[in-house]
């Protein structure tokens, strides 16, 4: 059996400016706030003497690899990213950004923002621009139909009832 796994598909690099300036915002605590704490305490530790069975040493630089790990990732993640902050000309269409109301089969209202993949996950509103949700509302416009076919293989068709373009909350 080979431990081979093949690569993830790419992401999409496109965030919206509120999205940019929150990983900036987690960058600059990992590296400016989190990583002198977690350095000075496993200095602390290492201090106590034998570091073989060292629990907070050897905690403390897992941690440390955690935190180095996830600076590397949004140092470069964020240098690949393309920043979306303004609004499409056409108001009509579904883009980038936009706030997505749209209603099933059942009368069931739901209200979505298309987002990058590094959006996701803090709010249940966003779903992010690769997700099979997303890739059916790109590009309608109000009163379209589409079809979304769930994982018991069931279809479940969905219409857009409105789309809002708002500027990110400064």
């Amino acid at each position: 059996m080979s431990r081979y796994r093949p690569p993830a598909p790419p992401k999409s690099r496109y965030i919206t400016a509120a999205g940019a300036a929150a990983m900036n915002a987690e960058l600059k605590y990992l590296w400016k706030v989190k990583r002198p704490e977690i350095t000075q305490s496993v200095k602390e530790a290492a201090a106590q003497g034998d570091r073989s069975e060292n629990a907070e040493y050897i905690y403390g630089k897992k941690q440390l690899r955690e935190i180095d790990r996830r600076v590397r990732y949004l140092s470069k993640r964020l240098d690949v990213l393309t920043v979306v902050d303004r609004i499409p000309d056409d108001r009509e269409t579904v883009y980038f950004g936009a706030w997505v109301e749209i209603i099933d089969e059942e009368d069931k209202q739901a209200r979505y923002r298309i987002v990058g993949p590094d959006e996701i996950g803090e709010r249940p509103d966003y779903i992010s621009m690769d997700a099979p949700m997303a890739k059916q509302l790109l590009k309608k416009k109000v009163g379209d139909e589409f079809a979304i076919r769930r994982p018991d293989g069931n279809e479940v068709w969905y219409e857009i009832t409105a789309i809002e373009y708002l500027p990110d909350p400064e």
